[in-house]
């Protein structure tokens, strides 16, 4: 079995209106989140092989946090920034089996709507810094082909 985890980037600034969208940092709350949810993965003990994660300046600060604490190699998909959610299962479906856990930095709605679309959770919203656990069945291209459980569902206020 593989495991996706996918992780919404850490909250970020909206203090800089000249920047565009693609270029917004985290804010003092993100820089204190994501720290914080990476220990926590780290405590679960999962052999994570990779993180693949969007380009944008929020998504790429939070995948660093993650790759220093877990000690991981980031790979950057121009493709993630914004994507909807049939456009992040394509690029789960693309990912090599030779992996057999990764993390995914992205964005909302994106993130929430492939959650409630391949598993039995429904949730309204994956907060910034949350991050959900979805198992995969023998390859990534199998992604999606059957509704299935979580293995986890963790986000900063459950973890304070």
């Amino acid at each position: 079995m593989k495991t996706l985890i996918l992780l919404r980037h850490a909250k970020s600034s909206w203090d800089f209106p000249d920047l565009s969208d693609h270029d917004r940092p985290l804010n003092n709350r993100g820089k204190k989140d994501a720290p914080l949810m990476a220990e926590v993965l780290k405590k679960k003990n999962i052999a994570i092989d990779l993180i693949i994660s969007s380009t944008s300046k929020r998504t790429m600060e939070t995948a660093k946090v993650f790759a220093n604490t877990l000690n991981l190699k980031i790979i950057e998909d121009r493709n993630l920034y914004l994507a909807s959610e049939p456009e992040i299962k394509r690029i789960v479906k693309e990912i090599d089996d030779y992996y057999d856990s990764i993390i995914l930095v992205g964005h909302n709605p994106g993130m929430t709507n492939l959650i409630n679309l391949v598993s039995n959770t429904g949730i309204d919203n994956l907060p910034t810094t949350g991050m959900i656990g979805i198992p995969v069945k023998d390859t990534w291209n199998n992604f999606g082909s059957e509704k299935c459980e979580i293995i986890f569902f963790e986000f900063p206020k459950k973890n304070k």
